[in-house]
């Protein structure tokens, strides 16, 4: 087996592992990393040749637009306190604490090398959090909290860890100087950000056509990544600050088209590249393997003793972590997603997965410092590395579900259709608003005038039936199978003109282009 056959069995379970997750009701970046570690045991597997510094540009910038397309900037602001003390907080106390114990356990380790294994293990993964909440059903404010964090927390760590291995391999370091970098690195990834998302943003205006806006986001995210990296600046809050100024502003309410076509397309980017991200952690056991042979219960131990620093870190942060916020949050007027109970407290706290930054910042490590010698303890960080990755990765991946059955941790189902139910109310009523004012400027037939009121408040009543009372609700659903058997029929109808068109490809003469519109015409009549 070659390397891109490698690539394709890895993409092909990626596509695999979603229906196999949801029917073992295992997340699918675990089965994946599973079955990555599986292929790893395997003689014909060969190693996987990724230059380590290829990995992050390659697989962060797709996986974070994808993240941030399901939030909003609203979000992040009312969780800024929390997300905080998260991402910025909690990532700076693990990597101070990982490399205490670090330097304490490891003959040798310097200070700064220790420093780096702290920051290259200290964020939880925002694929992995997001794809394993996303299937439990947690309340919605855990879910925010956990995806700002996991967004977030990639910034802090990363930056750490360019100072830490700057140290280690120039042999000097300045406090100052670290903190000015960690300063400019984020203005510079703020203004990158910003400025190509405005000219995105203008870029799409100018293209017009679904599949070329479409496009310009698969590029967007990569060349905010690049940009700011050559600058100096965060690659990764650049792209966040990209995706956020996108989704806030470069949404077009007509444009349905566009929107539905780039919501499936990113689903697809998203499933297919979290899949290969988190198959390449498991292949990483070849790595593993090679270096502790023969030092199986030394580095094991070490590695046992940071799962457990990196573990029991979080639970500690978090219990005053959670007073504090919701001490502050009841002096507030707005509301803030904070966890309401221990046991949220304890979901998120099982929830810390670390991942894809985490093994790729361990195989970025240099294999040199200046004065040519090797990078100390190299081959031991990236096994401690994979070890937090493995021990949190697929432990708590496998136990969250059960964990949060146990716990009764679930969304707020009745708050959720309340909630929709008001949106139902308001698209209704804008509906009518929008018919009062064409009655207006046009004279309606008085037939044609109630037949667009009822369909206004069918508006609301198909996205939630419970916005009215019983009798309209029954003469609704009565409207509504009658309108779902003229749609099956106009299906059936569609279908035959559908099938007559495309058998009219493969006749002599005919032009496949002309075909292919005509196709196209009728495929989005099936959409209405």
């Amino acid at each position: 087996m070659d390397q891109l056959a490698l690539l394709f069995l890895l993409l092909l379970g990626a596509v695999v592992s979603v229906p196999a997750g949801d029917r073992l009701g295992v997340p699918a970046p675990v089965l994946m990393t599973l079955l990555g570690m599986v292929l790893a045991l395997l003689d014909f597997v060969p190693d996987v040749e990724v230059p380590p510094e290829l990995i992050l540009p390659l697989l962060l910038p797709p996986l974070l637009y994808a993240a941030v397309r399901r939030t909003s900037w609203r979000q992040f602001a009312a969780n800024l306190r929390p997300i905080f003390l998260l991402a910025v907080a909690l990532v700076f106390v693990t990597t101070v604490c990982v490399a205490v114990v670090a330097n304490a356990i490891i003959p040798g380790l310097p200070i700064a090398a220790a420093v780096a294994l702290g920051a290259l293990v200290a964020p939880p993964d925002p694929v992995a959090a997001t794809a394993v909440a996303g299937q439990l059903g947690l309340p919605r404010r855990l879910v925010s909290i956990l995806e700002g964090e996991g967004l977030f927390n990639d910034v802090t760590a990363i930056v750490l860890y360019h100072v830490a291995i700057a140290a280690v391999v120039s042999g000097t370091f300045s406090f100052w100087q670290a903190g000015l970098d960690l300063v400019l690195s984020a203005v510079v990834a703020l203004i990158v950000g910003l400025v190509l998302g405005w000219g995105a943003n203008r870029l799409m205006d100018l293209l017009g056509d679904a599949t070329l806006q479409i496009g310009l986001t698969l590029l967007v995210p990569y060349a905010a990544y690049v940009l700011a990296e050559e600058l100096r600046g965060s690659g990764v809050l650049a792209v966040l600050t990209t995706a956020l100024f996108l989704a806030e502003y470069a949404t077009d309410a007509d444009d349905v088209m566009t929107r539905l076509a780039g919501h499936t397309f990113w689903e697809v980017v998203d499933t297919l590249v979290t899949g290969v991200a988190f198959g390449l952690i498991g292949l990483e056991l070849h790595n593993a393997v090679r270096t502790a042979s023969g030092r199986w219960g030394e580095l094991l131990g070490w590695a046992a003793a940071i799962v457990g620093v990196v573990v029991f870190v979080r639970l500690l942060w978090l219990l005053p972590a959670t007073w504090l916020t919701k001490r502050l949050h009841a002096r507030r007027d707005h509301d803030e997603d904070i966890p309401m109970s221990w046991r949220e407290t304890v979901v998120m706290w099982w929830s810390g997965m670390r991942g894809v930054a985490s093994v790729a910042l361990a195989l970025a490590i240099p294999l040199t410092v200046d004065d040519g010698s090797a990078f100390p303890d190299r081959d031991e960080i990236v096994f401690i590395a994979f070890g937090v990755i493995m021990g949190t990765l697929v432990l708590q991946g496998l136990t969250l579900p059960w964990l949060v059955k146990r716990l009764g941790v679930r969304t707020d189902t009745a708050r959720e259709k309340e909630f929709e139910k008001a949106l139902a109310v308001r698209a209704a009523k804008a509906a009518k608003r929008r018919l009062r004012e064409i009655e207006s400027v046009e004279e309606l037939p008085e037939e044609l005038s109630e037949q667009m009121l009822r369909r206004a408040f069918d508006i609301g009543m198909r996205i939630s039936p419970d916005m009215a009372e019983e009798e309209r609700r029954e003469a609704h659903e009565q409207r509504v199978r009658r309108l779902k058997r003229a749609r099956r029929i106009q299906g059936e109808m569609l279908s035959a003109a559908r099938h007559e068109v495309l058998a009219a490809r493969s006749e002599p003469g005919a032009d496949p282009e002309v075909v292919d519109r005509v196709l196209r015409h009728l495929d989005v009549r099936s959409l209405r």
